[in-house]
This record gives structure tokens, C-alpha cells and sequence, in this order.
């Protein structure tokens, strides 16, 4: 076998192409022209994760919002944010290191992992808004690091540190001009050589480490001090503030406890613990750094959870220390009045500045990366079309600078906002709801218990994963119920999208995952013993020969099925002895390409046999599982009738169709053509019969025999409106019953179990959204030459019995003994079986009375009368019912073995 020398198999970078790993080791990948080779893998656990991490980590808040946090919060509301912040974080950790322990990640990060654990939906919404939270993060890191700059070299009365070479200007229109300096300046190095980032971020985290050895030492070193601080306050007033420095002192740390929220200066805004907790949560941000690094990592298994667990929990000691610190030595005034506090009272403010510049350079730096790779993997997946497209190009390096544009063009958006408090909220929130997304495609994996879903990290669980999806909520909505419910709207209209424009891929879907998992269940617990009469409902196997001639039946039973299972089956004749391999089994996806043309909720079921006879007991015997089988077996009318090609007529067969999907359009490898060409051209007259009489009323007898209902449908090539573009309800249509079995009258029994069978098949067949409207007829036919007025009280009985089974239609009564008058079979032979032969004049005249009385109805429900057990009266049979239906029109002959109606409650 072929696939026996194909051991492993991964989805391509695209999720749409499968490349086959071959069994000898010098075998080599080819690459297309736009895609990178793929490098070595030469990163270990500490440059790898640790270093990312933790610089992603350190930016902004380290040296910038710590006396903010402390400020307003007060050091045990400020401790409680860190632990809330970190518990968040840590359950998302932990889903990352099961995910990403549990295969390849490619580029994209939270974005591959989401879509290839969700789907394409789910995936790319939640990746379009992780996109967006990492542009909203660089033009946030961009507008930290101006305050900065601006802190040492404003010119205004605005400035916070004395000292320095004051000749930048400031104002709103002056930090846009800064910040769009730092961008371009981000750009460049993204462009020409986002590789120099990567090299030099080791030295980067050196600078920022040594910074913070500073901090801590002048805490000790510094004596106590007391500081002005000016501010430029609304209407031009200038507002100056007294603070000090302490040094370690009981009573500052005491007075810091408790929480003080207040105006803060840069917004002009009064701050509470949701916005505090906003702008603070953007230092645990950075945590998918090291996950994102796993292609370069020699062991990603290994390094991944070790390095992001140590990394995290390195900068949370180092954010309780420096909270600790700064509400034991500086006073509240210090804290809120002063952004850059740590440059005031460090022994060398020039180190402390430094430090500020690398972290915030660094992270503006990698966010602008991070974002550019994330768009580039969903442009990559072709998930948002043409607006996207573009982002997909990369240079001859591999690197996506047209994405690296498209992110430098909604960062420089977002710097406008000229505050990084303003924005800090929605960044929060957006990065929120993609760790929720994260824990939500662990959790769901972990339900699914796919064999496959095998992490080598195991320290998580489904409880963890829940825990982790409800924190992050939780706390959305408690930083910012607007913010919050903005994200989520944004998110079900890209979900609504992304289902609108179907996209398909060969990620594999987790929701047939949990599908499955839970219809398992579902089936161990329906019970065929409990079934009930009153909760009946038709299970349909419809087998077809060549769905060219067979697809208004086919649409026709979709309507017919009420909810129930409806499968489509198929006998492919041959022997699996005389075959190399089953043939039927590369067959399934042209048969369910056919189901999503025709639109029809549908399965399939095919079968080899040496005969259709056998095939089909084999699909009846077989098909469903549990309670889910089979009750009904529908058959196409056996005679000479030259079929019509549906293909030709249905404008979803048409080439013209294959244009409104894209080229790429992932279809399981059945295309239009391909379809059109897997199944044969209709039978002609000349054409040989695959299928004799006796072997069509052998399968006839076969369900019958296996308590199955059975129905045969003739003419329905000529029923209009079943398509799924038909707008018709049924208003202009009519249901006609026959619920006597016209080919033996003298069983003039109207409730027998077959007669009610056609009454709630109709019935059925009304409630249907194409027939809702449609008026239903009941015939009764009656014998009155005879004077015997016997047949007003079975009418009256028979309204009685409809009102009982709440089915609305109007009787009609029909005399028919000019008609019974050539039924000439001997008293003593009317109810003998296997029926004796019908004269020709019978036949011809109960096929004028249908003619007559039914030629305006859409739909015909016939008795099917008993197939008989000799042979040799196939033949006859199928000649006897050919002969009555002859020119009717769409018609079900209908011939029912079990109870279906029930009149009580």
C-alpha cells in the first residue's frame, strides 16, 4: 500500500497543501518562490524563550507606570493586581505549553495556534484582533517611549527632570511628530534587517537588567529628598506639587498601603482600579514571545514551557520588589505626580533613561514583528481575500515587508491618541480576549480526547483551561464594559464573515472533534428499546443508481424527511476478492461534493457487491448506528423511461458556477469538472439494464421482509421548485392520497397500517418548508350502485379518524364502479396471494380515474400493493403498477409495515 510508506504527515505553512515526509532520510521539501527555506533550529531554552520573554514583558510599565500603579492603587490594591494579572496569565501559560508541546508551530503564534486547534473561523477572527491588540501595543510602546524622551529633553514648563539639554518642544502635534519618528525608525529595521533586532536583543536585556541593579541600589544609596514638580494645568495655569523621597521608612510604606485614585495628569482623567489594572496588564503581555520562537528552538517540547515559566516568574519577583520599593520610599505625591520618578533618585539618572529607551524601544520593536508575522500567516491562509492579499508577499529572505507596512500604517493610526493611557485599555482587552481564545482551543482539545491531543507538557487541565477563558472575561469587563463589548461584537461580525466565505482547510476542524465526542454519547443513550409510536419520525436510505437522473428525488426525500436520518446509498457491483484495494472507498468525496451542490442534509453510504440486491440488504442491514437506522427504503420506479441529465438543467452543474470561488478554493479534490466527469452519462433506450425485475422486486420483498417501509417514485424528473434556491412554500400546490389499495379493491379497509402510512407521509410532506402551504386531499373510494349506504358511515368515521390525528384535508369521495366493474377476479379469489392478474381494461380505467381526478396535483401518494412471492410474477408485478401510474406525474407508491400515528397525548 502506498500510504503504508508515509508514516507522517503535516499540513503545509498554508494549511492547504499536505506534504509527505519520506521514509529516507536524504530526501529534501521543495519550496515555493515566495516562501523562506526553513532555518536551522540553533536556539536553546534561555535566548530562545527566556530573553523574548521577558523583554516583551519589560517594556513600558517596568520604569514608567510602577509609581502610577502603586500611586493610585496603593501597594496591597497594586499587589493585588500583579497576583490577579499573573494568575491570568499563568493558566494561559499553561494552555500554551500544552499546545505548543503537542506539535510544530509555525508563524503566527496565537494565530496558528487558535486556527489549527478552532478552524479557519474561530482562528482568524481571533487572529485579526490579536493583530490588532500588537499594533495598538506598538503605538503604545512608541507613545511611552516619547514620554520619555520628553521627560529629559522637553523645553517647556512640562518638563519633570531638572537638568539635561531641553530643546524638544512639546505639545499633542509635537509627541504624533516624535512618535512617527520612532516608527519609521522601527520600520527601517523591520525592513532592512529585523535579524539585528533578534541579535542584539541579549544586549538589550543586559542594559535593562543593569538599570534595574541601579534602581534598587540608589534606593539604599540615596539619601531622602524633596522634589517640585510641575505641571501644566487647564487654562494655562501652572500647577506645582511638594513630593519627597524618604528612602525606607515605616510610616511612607504605611501611608502607601491604601488605595488613592485621583486625576491623573497626562489624561486629565480620574483613575479607578479598572484603568490602573489596564495600563498594568500591559507588561504581562509578552508572554507567546518565546511559543512564537519554536521553529529556530532545538527542543521547543522542552524549552517552551521551561523557558516562559521561568520567565515569568522572574519579572513577577522583579514587579513585587520594585512595588514594594517604591511604596516604601517615595511618598504618594512622587508616585502620581511623576511618571519617570526612578530617573530622580537614582545615583546615575543617565543609566535609568537608557534602561527606559531599550525596554520601550525593544518592545515597540517586537510587537511591530510579532504583528506583521501574524497578518502574514492570514494572508498566508488566504482567510480575508483581496484586502489581505497583499500582506502574503515576502522578499528573497523570506521577510513580509508589505506586512511590515500595512502594521507601521495602523500603528502610526494609533499613536493620534497622543496618551498611553488612552489606548492602554483597549490593548488590554484585546489581548484578553485572545488568551481567553487560547485557553478556549486547549479546553477544547482537552474535551475532544482526540487520540492525537498528546502534549509532552501535562501539567493543566480541562478546569484550568475553563478557569483561565472565565478570568479573562471577567476582568475584560471589569477594565472596560464598552471596550469589552466592542471586541466581542467585532468578533461575531468576523466569525459571520469568515462562515460567510466558507473557508476550508485541511487543518482539521476541532468542532468534528467535539461533534463526535458528544454524538457518541448521544447515541449510546438513544435507545431503540424506549422508541415510541407518537415520536416516530421516517429515517430514509434512498438508493440511487446515477444521481444525474435521480437529483429531484433526491431533493424531493430531503424534503420528505422531517428531521429524520436521510442517507443516500450506492452498489457499486464487483468483487473485493478479484480487486487490488476497495474501490469504493475513494468514492465518498464525489458523493458528498454531490450533497453540498444539490444542498440537501444528507449522508452517504456506499457498498461493493457482486449484485444491487445484495448491496442493498447489506446497506440496510448496516446503515445507522444505534437508534439511528434506516425505517424507510425509497427506490426509483423501474420501467423504460429515457431519464433526463440533471446536470444539464441545475444551474449549480454549470461551469459557469466554478468562477465564484477563488482559484485556490480548497474543495477536497473534487472539482466541478471532476464531478461532472466521475458520474456516467444517463442511460439511453439502447443502454443495457444493470438491474433485472426480479432482482427490483426481490429487493422489495428483501425490506419488507426486514420490516422496513418502502416507497417507489416515478416522475419525479418533471417536480419543479425542490432546488435549494426556490422560494416557493407550497401555496400553489396540492397533495393528493389514495389510501386504498386500488389494485385489490375488495379490501376496502381505510385504516389499515399501510393507509395510515400515506396519511402520515403526507402529513409529513406538509409540514416541510417547500409544502407547508400546500392543500392535502384524501380520496375515498366507494361502491354506490350497489344501494348500500354502508360507505357514509366509514366517511363519517374516516373524518373522525383525521380529526384524531389533527392532519387537515378535505375528503373527496369518489364513486368508482364503473371502474370496479373490470375487476373480474372470483369472490372467493380477492384477497389470495400473490395477487392474481388484472385485466388490462381495470388497469387502463383506474389509471383514467387518477388521470381525471388528480392531474392538477403537484404530488401523488399511492398504495403500494404486496410485491408477490413467486419469481415469476415479477414481471407482472412491476407491469401492474406501471400501468396505473402511467402519465400520473410525480408519484410515491407507498407500502408501510409499521405503526407511525398515535391520537393520544
Amino acid at each position: 500500500m502506498p500510504t503504508e510508506r508515509t508514516p507522517l504527515i503535516t499540513s503545509g505553512v498554508c494549511g492547504l497543501t499536505l506534504t509527505t515526509c519520506s521514509a529516507t532520510p536524504d530526501s529534501t521539501q521543495d519550496h515555493s518562490p515566495g516562501e523562506p527555506t526553513q532555518s536551522p533550529r540553533r536556539l536553546n531554552t534561555f535566548f530562545g524563550v527566556m530573553v523574548p520573554t521577558v523583554l516583551s514583558m519589560f517594556s513600558i510599565v517596568l520604569f514608567l507606570r510602577t509609581g502610577f500603579v502603586v500611586g493610585h492603587a496603593g501597594l496591597l490594591q497594586g499587589l493585588l493586581m500583579i497576583f490577579v494579572a499573573y494568575t491570568i496569565i499563568s493558566l494561559t501559560i499553561l494552555s500554551i505549553c500544552a499546545i505548543s508541546t503537542n506539535g510544530a508551530i509555525q508563524g503566527g503564534g496565537a494565530y496558528y495556534m487558535i486556527s489549527r486547534s478552532l478552524g479557519p473561523e474561530f482562528g482568524g477572527s481571533i487572529g485579526l484582533m490579536f493583530f490588532m491588540a500588537k499594533v495598538f501595543a506598538c503605538g503604545e510602546y512608541v507613545l511611552g517611549l516619547v514620554e520619555a524622551i520628553l521627560n529629559v529633553f522637553g523645553a517647556d514648563a512640562e518638563s519633570l527632570v531638572s537638568g539635561g539639554a531641553r530643546v524638544l518642544p512639546q505639545g499633542y502635534w509635537y509627541t504624533v511628530l516624535y512618535s512617527t519618528v520612532i516608527l519609521l525608525l522601527c520600520l527601517i529595521v523591520c525592513l532592512v534587517g529585523a535579524h539585528i533586532y533578534s541579535r542584539t536583543a541579549f544586549a538589550i536585556l543586559l542594559v535593562v537588567t543593569v538599570s534595574l541593579l541601579s534602581i534598587f541600589i540608589s534606593s539604599v544609596a540615596v539619601k531622602p529628598q524633596v522634589f517640585v514638580i510641575v505641571h501644566q494645568g487647564p487654562g494655562n495655569q501652572t500647577l506645582r506639587y511638594n513630593a519627597s523621597y524618604t528612602g525606607f521608612s515605616a510610616t511612607t510604606l504605611k501611608n502607601n498601603l491604601g488605595s488613592g485614585y485621583s486625576l491623573d495628569y497626562s489624561t486629565n482623567s480620574v483613575m479607578s482600579f479598572a484603568s490602573v489594572f489596564a495600563v498594568m496588564f500591559t507588561s504581562c503581555t509578552g508572554i507567546m514571545a518565546g511559543a512564537n520562537m519554536s521553529g529556530e528552538l532545538k527542543t521547543p517540547s522542552v524549552s517552551i514551557p521551561r523557558g516562559t515559566i521561568i520567565a515569568v516568574f522572574y519579572t513577577f519577583v522583579v514587579y513585587v520588589l520594585l512595588f514594594i520599593l517604591a511604596s516604601a520610599t517615595c511618598d504618594r505625591t512622587l508616585l502620581i505626580q511623576d511618571y519617570g520618578f526612578f530617573q530622580r533618585i537614582s545615583l546615575w539618572p543617565p543609566l535609568v533613561t537608557v534602561g527606559i529607551y531599550c525596554a520601550s524601544l525593544s518592545a515597540a520593536m517586537c510587537a511591530m514583528i510579532g504583528a506583521s508575522r501574524i497578518l502574514h500567516a492570514l494572508a498566508v491562509d488566504h482567510l480575508f481575500g483581496w484586502p489581505l492579499a497583499p500582506a502574503a508577499i515576502t522578499s528573497n529572505s523570506g521577510n513580509p515587508w508589505v506586512a511590515v507596512l500595512y502594521t507601521w500604517g495602523l500603528a502610526q493610526c494609533v499613536v493620534f491618541a497622543g496618551q498611553l493611557n488612552a489606548v492602554a485599555g483597549l490593548v488590554t482587552v484585546f489581548y484578553l480576549l485572545a488568551y481567553a481564545a487560547v485557553d478556549l482551543a486547549c479546553l477544547a482539545l482537552e474535551w475532544a480526547s482526540a487520540p492525537n491531543f498528546r502534549p509532552t507538557f501535562q501539567l493543566f487541565s480541562w478546569h484550568t483551561c475553563l478557569l483561565g477563558i472565565l478570568s479573562c472575561l471577567v476582568m475584560m469587563f471589569v477594565i472596560n464594559p464598552v471596550y469589552s463589548s466592542g471586541s466581542i461584537v467585532l468578533l461575531l461580525l468576523l466569525l459571520l464573515f469568515l462562515h460567510y466565505r466558507s473557508p476550508t482547510s485541511s487543518w482539521g476542524y476541532i468542532s468534528q472533534a467535539l461533534i463526535f465526542h458528544q454524538v457518541r454519547k448521544y447515541l449510546l443513550m438513544l435507545d431503540v428499546r424506549k422508541d415510541h409510536v407518537k415520536f416516530w419520525r421516517p429515517q430514509v436510505l434512498l438508493m440511487v443508481a446515477n444521481p444525474r437522473s435521480s437529483c429531484q428525488l433526491i431533493l424531493f426525500v430531503n424534503q420528505l424527511k422531517k428531521g429524520g436520518l436521510y442517507v443516500l446509498g450506492h452498489v457499486q457491483l464487483g468483487d473485493l476478492d478479484s480487486l487490488p484495494s476497495d474501490p469504493v472507498q475513494t468514492k465518498y468525496n464525489f458523493w458528498l461534493s454531490l450533497v453540498d451542490k444539490l444542498g440537501v442534509k444528507a449522508f452517504v453510504d456506499l457498498t461493493l457487491s457482486p449484485s444491487v440486491r445484495q448491496g442493498t440488504q447489506h446497506l440496510l442491514r448496516i446503515t445507522g448506528l444505534g437508534g439511528m437506522k434506516p425505517n424507510m427504503l425509497i427506490l426509483g420506479f423501474y420501467d423504460n423511461c429515457v431519464p433526463d441529465d440533471f446536470f444539464l438543467q441545475d444551474s449549480a452543474f454549470c461551469q459557469s458556477s466554478v468562477k465564484q470561488g477563488g482559484e485556490d478554493e480548497y474543495n477536497f479534490g473534487v472539482d466541478l469538472p471532476s464531478l461532472q466527469a466521475y458520474f456516467p452519462p444517463v442511460r439511453h433506450v439502447e443502454s443495457p439494464r444493470w438491474l433485472q425485475p426480479e432482482e427490483y422486486v426481490g429487493i422489495i420483498s428483501d425490506a419488507l421482509k426486514m420490516n422496513k417501509n418502502v416507497c417507489l417514485g416515478r416522475y419525479f424528473f418533471q417536480l419543479q421548485g425542490e432546488n435549494k434556491d426556490s422560494k416557493t412554500d407550497g401555496s400553489e400546490r396540492i397533495i393528493d392520497v389514495w389510501p386504498l389499495n386500488l389494485l385489490q379493491p375488495g379490501s376496502c379497509d381505510y385504516q389499515d397500517v399501510c393507509s395510515l402510512f400515506l396519511l402520515q407521509m403526507a402529513c409529513v410532506l406538509n409540514m416541510s418548508s417547500k409544502w407547508r402551504h400546500a392543500r392535502m386531499r384524501i380520496f375515498l373510494n366507494v361502491e354506490t350502485g350497489s344501494g348500500d349506504q354502508g360507505w357514509l358511515v366509514n366517511e363519517e368515521a374516516f373524518r373522525e379518524l383525521l380529526k384524531k390525528l389533527r392532519i387537515r384535508a378535505s375528503i373527496k369521495i369518489v364513486p368508482w364502479d364503473s371502474t370496479v366493474q373490470y375487476y373480474t377476479v372470483p369472490e372467493g379469489e380477492r384477497s389470495a396471494e400473490p395477487a392474481p392478474p388484472l385485466s388490462e381494461d381495470y388497469l387502463s380505467a383506474v389509471n383514467s380515474m387518477l388521470m381525471e381526478r388528480s392531474f392538477q396535483a403537484a404530488v401523488r401518494f399511492l398504495y403500494l400493493p404486496r410485491p408477490p412471492a413467486a419469481r415469476s410474477q415479477s414481471q407482472q408485478y412491476l407491469s401492474q403498477l406501471e400501468a396505473v401510474t402511467n402519465g400520473l406525474g410525480p408519484t410515491l407508491l407507498i407500502h408501510g409495515v409499521t405503526p407511525v400515528t398515535y391520537t393520544d397525548l
